[in-house]
């Protein structure tokens, strides 16, 4: 006797692993399909012409060749935050506290340009500045790693508390260095420049993009190429496979953790000595947070993320040009972003899974 069984009409399944072409192509597909729903948006709430609208958010991050630099500079300062992220995220220790320890290099960049910046010869102010920024950021993150090592305690939360810390911290010292009481240490060593970046080649931040060159490539190597990084990829995919091969986990887990905020640090160095040259409770700006969605995209790899650092900082600019030009409160180019950003999110399912379309079979009983 034989039965009929009906399949459901979509069924999912597990992927293996993607190849480098079907990648790129779900990608490409998200994008494109992110850009047809972006256009609907913008013609039937805004009534604008969707070209138009995308034309100028070209033009608002690569119009002019100030534009494009700075669009490289943010993308630049994205991309060492998400670097930052990489090595304690691939043994999937879950740093939310990029934005925090990007305070406090922040911070203490500030205080040496505040204190030092007229009295210590400039490059040697600036090579100061980036061992005590690596140095600050790091044992900012160094109680969450340790109390994750010992007693496993739960890093996201840990990390994300010491954010508030952060912020609390530099809304102290700004209102102590603060003799006006406007809440604002203003642009630091404005008329002497000390402490600031100086322009290579004639450019004002090309130091800053050598930096994160630097930074990237340094930590791609560590990660695929040394013991340690090694370590910190097998604690990540099975704990009791690296403590069955030896590996001291407490050890790779804080040494991990202190790079990841040594980095975070010297990305508050870039941005308050190379960007702003000032300090606030704003000057992470939110990166932190924007860094995670980067990293994970990237998959912990930190050449790709140098693309979707620029990609996210290419939305950015483009949502406030588009606002600026069509007389649209941000919350509408946010909107579009938001689109764009969904699509390319979710084109990672169809990495990890394939959908099959269900079909009638006949099975015998």
């Amino acid at each position: 006797m034989t039965k009929k069984h009906h399949e459901p009409l979509l069924r999912i399944r597990s992927r293996n692993e993607s190849t480098l072409l079907q990648k790129i192509t779900v990608l490409s597909i998200a994008i494109i399909a992110a850009l047809l729903v972006s256009a609907l948006f913008i013609y039937f709430v805004t009534r604008l012409d969707p070209v138009s609208v995308y034309i100028s958010m070209f033009k608002g991050a690569f119009g002019t060749a100030r534009r494009t630099w700075i669009t490289v500079r943010d993308a630049c300062l994205l991309l060492l935050i998400s670097v930052a992220l990489a090595p304690a995220f691939q043994m999937r220790f879950w740093n939310c506290g990029a934005e925090g320890q990007v305070l406090i290099g922040g911070l203490t960049t500030a205080a040496l340009m505040i204190y030092f910046g007229n009295k210590v010869p400039t490059v040697m102010l600036l090579l100061i500045m980036l061992a005590v920024s690596a140095l600050a950021g790091s044992l900012w993150s160094f109680l969450p790693a340790f109390f994750k090592a010992k007693y496993d305690a739960n890093e996201t939360l840990f990390t994300l508390m010491m954010n508030y810390v952060a912020i609390q911290l530099v809304e102290f010292f700004v209102d102590f260095w603060d003799k006006k009481q406007s809440h604002s240490v203003g642009i630091i060593n404005m008329d002497s420049q000390g402490g600031w970046f100086v322009p290579v080649f004639g450019e004002q931040y090309v130091l800053n993009i050598l930096i994160v060159v630097v930074a990237t490539i340094t930590v791609y190597i560590y990660m695929k190429y040394s013991k340690r990084g090694y370590e910190g990829a097998v604690v990540g995919e099975s704990l009791p496979t690296a403590r069955y091969a030896g590996i001291n986990v407490g050890k790779v887990i804080r040494n991990n953790v202190l790079l990841s905020g040594a980095l975070a640090g010297i990305a508050g160095f870039v941005e308050v000595a190379g960007i702003s040259h000032t300090i606030s409770r704003n000057t992470a700006g939110g990166r932190g947070f924007t860094a995670i969605i980067v990293c994970w995209l990237a998959k912990f790899n930190p050449l790709s993320m140098t693309f979707i650092s620029l990609f996210i900082t290419f939305l950015s600019k483009g949502a406030s040009q588009i606002a600026s030009d069509y007389g649209l409160n941000e919350f509408a180019s946010n909107i579009i972003t938001g689109i764009i950003l969904f699509f390319i999110l979710s084109s990672e399912f169809f990495n990890n899974y394939k959908v099959i379309l269900g079909h009638k079979q006949k099975e015998s009983d």
